[in-house]
């Protein structure tokens, strides 16, 4: 069965290929609009949902990872900033303050139906930081297309004081440790597969 990527997130992709599995691309059409009212572990779950789901007409044989990803600082939901005002506003807000990302996962084995879903939390502690140093990092980073405008996996991990999550992983977008506890739940062991 073909192993199927339901995002056209670069994050996610090369995530994915650190477990030297072969896998497709599909790039999955979702509203991503949050319910009223909808908690964001919820909303997260659903959407990572709806992406696999929005492959299996394509890939009626294959395994489907969906996944999303939401950030709560208190009660605001932050998106991604788009560019540098937005996300010098987004960093000035969470600087000296914690947050949570929660990174949804999904995999759907679409011929059987079988579902497994998880919400891997993450809580960031962001630096209190200057004005300067906000714009400086902006500046070499870029991150524009990153919810909260920090990417751990980079220079962003000088903004954070403190992470705590089960997975590592997770903040950056797909949670592994997950993902490989699912597949091996439908019978693939990513350290024993071999391509044939």
């Amino acid at each position: 069965m073909t192993l199927v990527l339901a995002s056209t997130s670069r994050y996610r992709r090369e995530l994915l290929s650190r477990l030297r599995l072969p896998f497709e691309i599909l790039s999955p059409d979702v509203d991503e609009t949050p319910l009223p009212g909808e908690m964001p572990s919820a909303t997260a779950l659903r959407l990572s949902v709806l992406k696999a789901q929005a492959a299996s007409a394509t890939y009626p044989d294959a395994f489907i990872i969906g996944s999303d990803q939401v950030l709560m600082l208190d009660a605001e939901q932050l998106g991604k900033p788009g560019n540098f005002d937005n996300a010098f506003a987004q960093l000035k807000k969470m600087q000296g303050r914690a947050m949570v990302f929660h990174t949804a996962l999904t995999l759907l084995n679409s011929r059987t139906g079988h579902t497994q879903t998880r919400d891997v939390p993450t809580v960031v502690h962001i630096r209190p930081l200057s004005d300067a140093q906000i714009a400086a990092y902006l500046e070499k980073e870029t991150p524009y297309d990153c919810a909260g405008s920090a990417k751990s996996e980079s220079l962003g991990i000088a903004l954070m004081e403190r992470m705590d999550s089960p997975d590592p992983t997770a903040l950056i977008g797909l949670p592994l440790m997950a993902l490989t506890e699912m597949l091996m739940n439908e019978g693939i062991d990513v350290l024993t597969w071999r391509s044939v």
